[in-house]
């Protein structure tokens, strides 16, 4: 077999390839056994008509075309092999000649991994938040804590903030009730922002037997997005109780005697928070000043495949969890089709940009995935996933997805690489040491997982599907 490289483009190559007729004869032979299984010829049994009756019943024609599509992903993978490619996904190939006992030519064009030049990262340097904790972040924890244990009591007075009232609903558009309008006891806390917008306005100053009459748009049901005339009956008016804050309520909400000890407590809870997010955030700083460094290629095919990707996740896994269409997403988001597909390109291109230069520095540095590495992951990759780690080992055993989970710990092990490197200061202006930082490869690792599934929706977990670009790995 002979092959040629034609480079493209810096993502796209064009492998031509000729093959000898002998060197189809293995898959020639496969061709008339399988031909042979599959018809009936009189006066022959199944499976031992001669391949001269097959060729004049059938056609030759037809057992070459079975015999070269037998042959040509063995064929294509060796010229691939012997041109050190990277492919991205499947090739587009076109038989070029068939010569009946001399000759197989065919082209295949593919995706390629880009060639990456990883420069000096040494002198890069970020700028973090500080970790401080004031006297009301702490105040404010024990407070929410508090609430937690709050008890509630019914009072014969007007309904205020805070209060929790009992109400009945009943949801009219166009003078109709709607058949899923209507709804009875439902218990709500004045101010919590989890019922209609404007049900707070309306029950503040009723007492229980009290009602009104407001409108506001519905978000969800048989008529969302419309406006709808609600009235609210209040039928119970409840005031909270809040525990008084001392010894005996550390007492019964934690496992410490005194609220001092609960307040330290507090307190040392929320400057590990903090120390976490400002490990993230110097890790999300430090990549975007290395991505910054590097020129990346980014092919077109692969671009489009995430982008649409990311559009089926959105709106299959998220929206349709939520209830929301993606014209009405776009509606709530005040955006328009054409803001939605840059912001979503723009995300893509960032994701595939951010794997395919840790992929580099992985090779760089000649990084790897220890046993203990992976399980950690695995067992972390399975709690987000609502299955137990059995479950979940088994699933990327079966869909053949281990390799792709040592990608993603090999590129946060690549990105904690490149953090250490970095000098970061916090706006204080001290220097943040997270070497000492026993998860940091796995919260890298967490990082980077962000970065190249990042969502469309704000402040919204990583859809099912894995993205497009994982194709690349």
């Amino acid at each position: 077999m002979k092959s040629a490289v034609e480079t493209l483009n810096p993502t796209r190559v064009r492998l031509t390839v000729e093959v000898p007729f002998e060197e189809l004869k293995e898959s020639l032979d496969a061709a008339y056994k399988k031909i042979n299984q599959q018809v009936t010829v009189k006066g022959f049994r199944k499976g031992k008509i001669p391949a001269r009756v097959i060729d004049q019943r059938f056609g030759r024609g037809a057992v070459l075309e079975e015999a070269v599509n037998d042959a040509l992903p063995k064929f294509y993978t060796e010229a691939v092999n012997e041109a050190d490619l990277n492919p991205l996904g499947q090739p587009e190939v076109d038989i070029k000649e068939l010569k009946d006992g001399e000759l197989l030519s065919f082209t295949a064009e593919v995706d390629i991994r880009p060639a990456i030049e990883i420069p000096d990262y040494s002198g890069i340097e970020v700028t973090v938040d500080a970790v401080e904790v004031s006297d009301e972040d702490v105040e404010k924890a024990v407070e929410q804590l508090r609430g937690r244990f709050a008890s509630t009591k019914d009072v014969e007075r007007a309904a205020q903030d805070g209060d929790v009232v009992t109400i009945d609903l009943e949801a009219k558009v166009d003078g109709e009730v709607l058949e899923d309008g209507v709804a009875q006891d439902v218990s709500y806390t004045i101010g919590s922002g989890e019922l209609l917008e404007g049900i707070d306005e309306a029950v503040k100053g009723l007492e229980a037997g009290g009602e009104a009459t407001f409108t506001s748009q519905l978000k969800g049901g048989s008529a969302e997005g419309k406006d709808a005339e609600v009235t609210v009956k209040v039928t119970k008016v409840s005031a909270r109780e809040l525990p008084e804050l001392d010894d005996e309520f550390a007492g019964m909400a934690s496992e410490f005697d005194t609220l001092e000890e609960l307040k330290a407590d507090s307190r040392k809870r929320l400057e590990n928070t903090k120390q976490y997010d400002q490990a993230t955030q110097a890790q999300e700083r430090v990549l975007e000043k290395l991505l910054e460094l590097v020129e990346v290629p980014i092919p077109e095919k692969l671009l489009a495949d995430e982008v649409q990707t990311r559009k089926h996740n959105l709106e299959h896994h998220q929206l349709g969890q939520m209830g929301l269409s993606i014209e009405k997403y776009l509606e709530i988001q005040g955006k328009t089709v054409e803001e939605f597909d840059a912001e979503t390109a723009e995300q893509a291109v960032k994701g595939i940009k951010t794997q395919f230069v840790l992929d580099e520095l992985v090779n760089k540095e000649k990084l790897n995935v220890n046993q203990e590495e992976l399980t950690e992951h695995l067992m972390r990759r399975a709690a987000s996933s609502g299955m137990s780690p059995d479950q979940f080992a088994q699933a990327v055993v079966e869909g053949g997805q281990v390799p792709m989970l040592v990608g993603e710990v090999a590129r946060g092990k690549a990105l904690a690489v490149v953090v250490e490197a970095a000098k970061v200061t916090d706006t204080n202006g001290e220097v943040v040491d997270l070497s000492d930082d026993e998860d940091e490869d796995e919260q890298a690792t967490e990082t980077v997982e962000a970065v190249e599934n990042a969502e469309t929706v704000e402040n919204s977990a990583p859809a099912d599907g894995e993205p497009a670009a994982d194709e690349a790995k």
